[in-house]
């Protein structure tokens, strides 16, 4: 074993130049290679270029011995001699020479395939560039945990069937009457062959004894066979039928044709209205790569992967459909990732992580809901989904669609800028209107009133109208619990939790305070905690006081709450909007889980409580994230025959993404927004990089990120900006103090790089973690 030099995986010679496609400031380079690897060792080869499980951040050469020529793949996961003991590496190239001698020998192959494909390597290698990581990180990004651990493998049962040279007639002449038992497991063998071992017994109504007895005398073969756990084996679904395009969406389609024609591949953003019909234009357009013989990733934010959704994909194409969410078992994960390493599936739906699915033949890939950020990880390395399913398709010569109502600036700025191709559809398919929103000024109401209130006359009204149509509405509100906060009224005291800066939430159900960081639970007090006195307040509003409130005002209404606090079970998301599609309730009131995916034509009211709950965040995407969730919730109503409604309650109805959202302008939004970024050279106008101090002494943070900032200054370039450090709008989380300091440039590969080589050569404390992350979708 020797240590590579740490060239990278995929070279970048001096004639690289940007990709017209890539994410605004990405540059990558064309006919990339992979240090002239060859996928299977020839004769030649006899070198395997291998990145450790350590957070090493380089390559190792070792010899492949004789008996592993020709198993030894890139993308194999191998077991190599480290040090004084063994570890798993995966081999990022085969050489035919080494600079270094006497190298040690990979000990074994684990698997009988490659686990990564080698284009998917050239991605970890613009992964570990891009998002300021180690090589190793991102080469972990590209599996799941449960194929990394290895702690997982293929359930096996036991499965019996008759052998091969079998004459069952004879075999039932010699049992005779002797051994009855035997002779009727050979008579079920016979009807139904290949069963398992336990439902033969059970069907048979015999113990293993004579089952074992048949194969001594071999007339039977009891073997182990993998069996696959299906996490929708429970579920049928109903097989549907390509419905007919409008004209817009027959262009779209058209669109992605063409570009599936073309040498070089595009990037399309589906720019369509809420119900346009866009998620038919991807059944459409698989369907072609289907014919062709291509795969297919379409990625959905984990929130709007609901059963609807999966649906749709499994009733148009059947058992070819791998899904891949959170709620499956590691048994499950491992599984449906293993189908499609081993090509059994041609398309992966997921949430982020499947922008990785190990397909080697890749046509399309699609991006739903794009604005999404629940596409960016929060942990290392911290990519968003949407940007690598971008370069994956510049790596792969791959159409990408990108899809959704509220495009996120980014996206509409590379369209602007000619990097993406812009498909839109501006009427809902089935020519159904779009709803009609209105403005309830709340300061009014609360003025009239005497007092704040949690629903105006206006939305109380419209929710009856709905119960006395037999109509159904939906309420939303983005916080859960009951009460935000719980303050003494004698001395002032407020419940807050000791390891973050955040006031504890009240849960009236269980009666227990609850951070929303960290976790931490206690039970609410009946005294203050200061002075003792049992004068305790319980205010704010959350989605369990606002399913309370709804049934005080309407008695008779059947009202469904779904959150994180309800929705625990694994299957309690799809029984509770199967329940709701029947009609089984009037009123859903729910988070941001309500806001996507769902199709409910017998909405025809949407309540949106408090509108203010996001604008009011200090953070610079307050004003896009406010517009996008109001036109998501309001594209919930009027999705069938009968015409929708939407009801946006909020004490700023002045603010400009508030109007653009109610009047649905899009267009409007985004020159208003766009200008103001470009001032302040925000995102997409420009690239952010954030660093994040931590550790639980909060002088030792300050002067850890003051020491690096002072680092800093005298070497950073005149085109990136960077601000003090400064305290993070939450300072404890989770016991740990946060510091960060905020870049702005216009070459973010660059001033990656810097930073990660700053960071090898920082002295830090031991105790003080620094975080990276790239392109932030908050500053907060």
């Amino acid at each position: 074993m020797r240590s590579a030099k740490q060239e990278p995986i995929a070279r970048k010679t001096s004639e690289g130049r940007r990709c017209s496609a890539a994410p605004d400031g990405v540059t990558i380079v064309r006919n990339v290679s992979i240090l002239q690897p060859r996928n299977v060792m020839s004769a030649t080869d006899r070198i395997a270029r291998i990145i450790v499980n350590l957070a090493l951040d380089q390559t190792f050469d070792y010899r492949v011995p004789e008996d592993l020529a020709g198993k030894v793949q890139v993308g194999s996961k191998v077991t190599i001699p480290f040090g004084k003991s063994s570890r798993d590496g995966y081999v990022v190239a085969l050489l035919e020479t080494s600079e270094f001698d006497n190298l040690k020998e990979v000990q074994a192959v684990v698997g009988d395939r490659p686990l990564i494909p080698e284009k998917l390597l050239a991605l970890g290698q613009w992964i570990a560039d891009y998002y300021c990581c180690s090589r190793e990180q991102a080469t972990h990004a590209l599996l799941p945990s449960v194929v990394r651990g290895g702690r997982v493998s293929p359930k096996k049962q036991k499965f019996v069937r008759l052998a091969d040279d079998i004459d069952v007639a004879t075999a039932l002449e010699k049992l005779g009457t002797r051994a009855p038992r035997q002779a009727d497991v050979l008579r079920l063998l016979a009807r139904n062959n290949n069963v398992s071992l336990a439902n033969l017994e059970k069907a048979a109504k015999v113990t293993e004894s004579p089952i074992r007895a048949l194969e001594e005398k071999k007339y039977i073969v009891i073997e182990d066979q993998v069996q696959a756990r299906n996490p929708n084996a429970s579920v049928a679904v109903l097989p549907t039928q390509t419905l007919p395009l409008n004209e817009e969406q027959a262009d779209a389609l058209q669109m992605v044709a063409d570009s599936v024609a073309k040498d070089r591949r595009d990037v399309i953003l589906l720019y369509g209205v809420t119900s346009s019909g866009k998620t038919e234009v991807y059944l459409q357009a698989i369907q072609a790569g289907l014919d062709r013989g291509e795969e297919s990733i379409v990625l959905v934010p984990e929130i709007a992967l609901t059963p609807q959704t999966i649906e749709q994909f499994r009733g148009r194409f059947g058992d070819v459909v791998s899904i891949l969410h959170s709620h499956l078992s590691d048994g499950e994960r491992y599984d449906e990732w293993t189908r499609i390493n081993e090509g059994s599936v041609k398309i992966a739906i997921g949430a982020r992580s499947a922008v990785f699915a190990p397909f080697r033949n890749l046509g399309l890939i699609v991006v739903d809901e794009e604005h999404e950020p629940s596409y960016k990880q929060d942990r290392l390395p911290r990519y968003n989904a949407r940007d690598i399913a971008v370069m994956r398709g510049q790596f792969e010569n791959v159409t990408v669609v990108l899809g959704t109502a509220t495009p996120a600036l980014e996206s509409m700025y590379n369209v602007e800028r000619g990097k993406y191709r812009v498909a839109r559809l501006n009427k809902r398919a089935d020519d159904a209107l779009m709803p009609t929103m209105e403005i309830v000024d709340m300061a009014e109401v609360a003025m009239k009133e005497g007092r704040p209130q949690i629903f105006s006359r206006r939305l109380i009204n419209a929710l009856q109208n709905v119960l006395e149509e037999g109509e159904q509405a939906m309420l939303f509100l983005n916080r859960r619990g009951y009460a935000t906060h719980m303050q003494c009224l004698k001395c002032g005291f407020t419940a807050g939790c000791d390891d973050c800066t955040v006031r504890f939430t009240y849960h009236r159900q269980i009666d227990r305070l609850v951070c929303h960081m960290c976790g931490e639970t206690r039970t609410a007090p009946q005294t203050c905690p200061e002075c003792n006195d049992d004068n305790i307040k319980y205010s704010g509003l959350g989605t369990e006081k606002l399913a309370g409130a709804v049934k005080g005002i309407l008695p008779h209404a059947r009202v469904l709450r779904m959150d994180s606090d309800t929705m625990t079970r694994k299957n309690s998301y799809r029984e509770a909007l199967t329940a709701f599609r029947a009609g089984d309730y009037d009123i859903l009131v729910g988070t941001q889980m309500i806001a996507k995916g769902l199709h409910f034509p017998n909405v025809t009211l949407v309540g949106i409580v408090f509108a203010d709950l996001t604008l009011n965040l200090p953070d610079f995407r307050a004003g896009e994230r406010t517009f996008q969730l109001l036109v998501q919730v309001a594209g919930r109503a009027g999705r069938g025959e009968l015409p929708g409604h939407v009801i946006v309650q909020t004490y700023t109805p002045f603010h400009p993404a508030l109007l653009s959202a109610v009047k649905q302008d899009y267009d409007e939004f985004y020159e208003n927004e766009i200008d103001a970024r470009r001032l302040l050279s925000f995102p997409p106008c420009a690239h952010l990089l954030l660093a994040q101090f931590r550790g639980e002494q909060e002088q030792a943070v300050a002067s850890t990120a003051d020491d690096f900032f002072r680092f800093l200054t005298a070497h950073l370039p005149d085109s990136v900006r960077m601000t003090p450090p400064i305290p993070c709008a939450i300072l404890k989380k989770r016991g740990s103090f946060h510091y960060q300091i905020l870049f702005t440039t216009d070459r973010i590969v660059s001033l990656s790089r810097y930073i990660k080589q700053v960071l090898g050569k920082f002295k830090k404390p031991k105790d003080i973690l620094i975080s990276i992350d790239v392109d932030p979708m908050s500053v907060l």
